[in-house]
């Protein structure tokens, strides 16, 4: 009778596709290989800044006088703009019509679009290859109802739309440069956001005249797929007022947030400059490594060197590092295993 009771052991290879995605992803974030990574880059970026002469006393006497005030006030325009990132992102998903056609089919609020980007962004502040922008929009697909291609449609679609409002700003802030060096600098980030600018513009134009004749090659099951992403790439593209508006403006508190970490530390640099840096560390956290780690860093230090010693340039970089990568992981690993316990909830015989 014990025998005849007990539950057969759970078969992995007859799960359904989402329980498997999401074990592979937990083994991945959690493993001592993704540990040992963490570690490696650490230890990369703090070679990089011994190998100079650098006065580490001077640095951390410069970081322990921080005013808290403003860094708080840096803290929260951060996390501001995943409220204003998470209203842009349901406006694309609702430009596109797709979950009118679905009878199961509604939009996420505010808040759980906000949400979703935040676990995004911790999920690729500790894994490689940008896994956080898929598993987000697997989780916006799964909290609206519609298929996971179209929902990584409107990822792509809030992808473009943050190189063009990066574009507009730096271009902005270039014009308010009046160093030579300095502008140097700045030609150069611009330089590289315009080459990926074009780059999107084209794959978008390709996109939407020869999508449907490259589908046709593929097999049915992908050829819908492809539509559907199709779909939430392209058909997202309304509205366009707000929504630039609304990636504009959580563009601008990035700018808003450093410029109060500079602030904080009591050093002044231009908000021209600052816009460069903050802008320009934007574009290399998606390098596909966790949390672009020694790209970044590197590249607000650089930028500020232009202005500051680099006892300054390395104290800014920390502390702006504390808030967009440490409080990520800490804030964000929070919220995801939250939403993995209310998930086994919302699973459990006594929620059905």
């Amino acid at each position: 009778m014990d025998k005849m009771n007990q539950q057969p052991p759970e078969d992995h290879t007859t799960a359904s596709p989402e329980r498997r995605g999401t074990a592979l992803l937990k083994r991945r974030m959690f493993s001592l290989r993704s540990l040992l990574l963490l570690v490696i880059f650490a230890a990369f970026v703090f070679f990089l800044l011994t190998r100079f002469q650098l006065d580490w006393g001077s640095t951390f006497e410069t970081i322990a006088g921080m005013h808290v005030g403003y860094y708080l006030l840096a803290f929260v325009l951060y996390y501001a703009t995943f409220i204003l990132r998470g209203q842009r992102w349901r406006m694309l998903a609702n430009n596109t019509g797709e979950l009118d056609e679905l009878p199961h089919g509604h939009l996420p609020t505010v808040r759980q679009s906000s949400v979703y980007i935040l676990i995004g962004w911790f999920v690729n502040s500790i894994t490689w290859l940008r896994m956080g922008d898929g598993y987000r929009a697997w989780l916006f697909a799964r909290g609206s109802g519609g298929s996971f291609s179209w929902s990584l449609g409107t990822v792509l679609a809030e992808r473009v739309l943050d190189v063009a409002s990066m574009l507009l700003i730096l271009v902005a802030s270039a014009l308010l440069l009046s160093t030579t060096s300095v502008s140097k600098v700045a030609l150069t980030v611009i330089w590289l956001t315009l080459a990926v600018a074009v780059g999107s513009l084209f794959f978008l134009a390709a996109m939407k005249m020869w999508g449907s004749r490259f589908a046709r090659f593929l097999p049915s099951r992908l050829e819908a797929e492809f539509h559907r992403f199709q779909s939430g790439t392209l058909g997202s593209m309304k509205q366009m007022p707000t929504v630039i508006a609304l990636g504009g403006g959580a563009w601008l508190l990035e700018v808003a947030r450093l410029f109060f970490v500079v602030q904080a530390l009591g050093l002044d640099v231009s908000l021209a400059l600052i816009a460069i840096a903050a802008l320009s560390a934007a574009i290399l956290s998606t390098v596909p490594i966790p949390g672009g780690i020694g790209f970044v860093e590197s590249g607000i230090i650089g930028v500020l060197l232009l202005s500051l010693s680099r006892q300054d340039a390395v104290s800014i970089a920390l502390v702006d590092r504390s808030i967009t990568l440490v409080s990520v992981i800490a804030i964000g690993g929070v919220v995801f295993l939250l939403s993995q316990v209310w998930q086994a909830r919302q699973r459990s015989p006594e929620y059905t």
